[in-house]
């Protein structure tokens, strides 16, 4: 019988030009457009059976083909055959009854001495099913994997891991003893189903310290020489700058090294290779984040001076951090609140200012305690109105220390020449005053200001999406804001933690290591 079949309209064409007389074969097959070997074979099967054209032309297509190409007896089955079809209805039982796959059973079989391979065996089932119209079976593998809490609270923790593999072998791994079916777990995590049994495997038989299995592969001795000697290379380009590579960058990426080292060495370098090869070295792309440095020459002696009187501080001496807020303009702000979530909150670009305020504010760092007032601008005279109030206020105390940072108006000639008015014998002892001793911050060290954290704190809690309608109910909320930190303090006096006013930078306490000054709430 011919491998393709011609169609039934052809065959009848054929078969009535063969009947007809003075048929021409060769010319036939040229009109009909088929090969004079296929004319040839349908031609001797019509003449070898009992059709005729009558019957040729009412008779459907599969019946005429088999009329004219009886099918053979069919062949004796081999004795491996009749061997296995003899077993196949207990192996149908285990497949039914025990929940077997038909992998599963062939490995048993396999066990067996069954030498048929797994595609024939499959197929053999198959058409013993269709028989007996029990219907198709699918042929996944119906793995059920016991996972321990041991191993599934690790088998969790790889979930969430950046490493794919890990990922894999846990969702592998847990939706198989979810009763997922391997299907749908190689179609999630986009691995064979060889993969992903070659796991099962190897947790059943080692454990879950036998995986996530690796990829292995090993590179020859030459291959290895050439990626070391690319590494360094490498290593050697980036330590000169793009432009020495004619590259118009002020730092390097990765295309700019592959085109670099390719222009250099004349050989090819891909971007993944050159982030395998840094990762591997230990390089990593970071972002420069700006800090907060003094430059002054005396920083470490006027530091230590600070902590020095700090740890030696007596009961009958205070310490003050002095700065001031503002100016800044009473209006709309913004900032971040809770909100609708299909709701965007806008704020005025251009705004008239109903007023502006300085804050002109003391800490003292042993109470936690906040003296304020509000100034129309930042100069000297402002600092020695702070100083009498404080001297006024402390009345009694032996020593007060002032701490401010390197502004003109904190180091002026004039506030030196009060200062020492102040800490003259006749007036101490007519008013009962404090010595005044001042402590200057090092030069550019405002992030070691304390009060700066406190100030960060209020603006947030304050000033942030505020809309207050004057400068006056502006100045009431600053009050109040302060008003409460001060009698939180003392009533249980501790360092800023967990209420409004503890939203600071940082603990209010002088630390080398604090930056007391935020930029995003300032």
């Amino acid at each position: 019988m011919p491998q393709t079949p011609l169609s039934t309209p052809t065959i009848r064409k054929l078969l009535y030009r063969c009947a007809a007389g003075h048929f021409n074969k060769a010319q036939s097959a040229r009109q009909l457009r088929i090969s004079r070997s296929s004319a040839t074979k349908y031609v001797d099967a019509f003449k070898r059976s009992s059709l005729t054209l009558s019957e040729i032309n009412g008779m459907p297509r599969a019946k005429l083909i088999d009329s004219l190409f009886p099918k053979s007896k069919s062949p004796t089955p081999s004795h491996r055959k009749l061997r296995l079809l003899a077993c196949l209805p207990s192996i149908h039982s285990r497949i039914e009854i025990d929940g077997l796959s038909v992998l599963d059973a062939w490995r048993e079989e396999a066990a067996n001495q069954c030498i048929y391979k797994y595609s024939q065996f499959a197929a053999l089932y198959a058409i013993w099913r269709s028989e007996r119209g029990l219907g198709r079976t699918s042929r996944a593998k119906g793995r059920l994997i016991t996972v321990p809490p041991t191993d599934y609270a690790l088998l969790k923790n790889w979930q969430r891991s950046m490493d794919r593999r890990k990922w894999e072998v846990s969702v592998a791994l847990l939706g198989l003893s979810s009763c997922h079916t391997l299907s749908e777990i190689c179609h999630k995590i986009g691995r064979t189903r060889r993969t992903v049994e070659k796991w099962c495997v190897t947790y059943e038989h080692v454990g879950i310290d036998g995986l996530p299995v690796k990829r292995s592969r090993k590179l020859s001795e030459k291959s290895e020489t050439a990626i070391k000697g690319k590494k360094e290379r490498l290593i050697k380009i980036i330590h000169e700058t793009p432009n020495a590579y004619d590259i118009n960058r002020a730092s390097w990426s990765l295309q700019a090294l592959s085109e670099a080292y390719e222009k250099t060495y004349e050989e090819r370098a891909s971007r993944s290779s050159i982030s395998e090869y840094f990762i591997a070295a230990g390089y990593k792309f970071k972002k420069a984040k700006k800090s907060l440095m003094s430059c002054d020459p005396t920083y470490r002696e006027k530091l230590n001076k600070i902590t020095s009187i700090l740890s030696h501080l007596s009961s009958d001496e205070k310490f003050f951090s002095i700065d001031e807020f503002g100016p800044f303009s009473v209006r709309i702000h913004g900032g971040r609140a809770l909100v609708p979530g299909d709701q965007i909150r806008t704020i005025p670009q251009r705004q008239r200012s109903r007023g502006s305020l300085i804050c002109t504010a003391a800490l003292e760092l042993s109470s936690n305690q906040i003296l304020h007032f509000y100034s129309k601008r930042k100069n000297s005279k402002e600092m020695v109105k702070l100083l009498r109030r404080l001297i006024i206020r402390y009345r009694g105390q032996k020593r007060i220390f002032v701490s401010w940072d390197s502004a003109s108006w904190h180091a002026s000639k004039m506030l030196y020449k009060i200062v020492n008015e102040i800490n003259c014998d006749e007036f101490r002892w007519r008013r009962k005053t404090p010595i005044v001793e001042l402590v200057p911050l090092p030069s550019g060290a405002q992030f070691l200001n304390v009060i700066e954290s406190v100030f960060s704190g209020m603006a947030r809690a304050i000033l942030h999406n505020s809309n207050y309608r004057n400068v006056d109910e502006c100045k009431s909320a600053i009050n109040m804001y302060f008003a409460d930190r001060n009698r939180a303090f003392l009533e249980r006096p501790r360092r800023a933690g967990n209420k409004i006013w503890g939203k600071e930078q940082v603990e209010p306490v002088f630390k080398e290591e604090n930056n007391c000054k935020d930029p995003r709430w300032r």
